[in-house]
């Protein structure tokens, strides 16, 4: 089975930024789509952003203009920048491997990063 292991998270500012990272290792399909999902506090988990193996991307409205997602071609690693941060951006931060750009369900979930805004 695929492991994934995000990294980067943390404590930020409102209008703050940060980058998560997230590696996917293992028993992978080869390059697949990647992509994160959230959960704040008291909140089902909702998709924030997913980036297929050719670049296209796809985005929750609520991150459009402030959060960029992007990956190494050669390698099933993916990175989202995260600007203009908001309170609201509060959350457990999950990657996952292998989920189609337009589906809900599928793939293969990383253990999860916390991205907290320290004002």
């Amino acid at each position: 089975q695929a492991q994934l292991v995000e990294s980067g998270g943390g404590l930020v500012q409102a209008g703050g930024s940060l980058r998560l990272s997230c590696a996917a290792s293992g028993r992978l399909l080869g390059i697949n789509t990647l992509g994160w999902d959230r959960q704040a506090p008291g909140k089902q988990r909702e998709f924030v952003a997913a980036i297929t193996p050719g670049g296209n991307t796809r985005y929750a409205d609520s991150v459009k203009g402030r959060f960029a997602i992007s990956r190494d071609g050669a390698k099933n690693t993916v990175y989202l920048q995260m600007n203009s941060l908001k309170p609201e951006d509060t959350a457990v931060y999950y990657c996952n491997y292998g989920r189609g750009l337009y589906s809900a369900v599928g793939g293969s979930w990383g253990q999860g990063i916390q991205v907290t805004d320290s004002s």
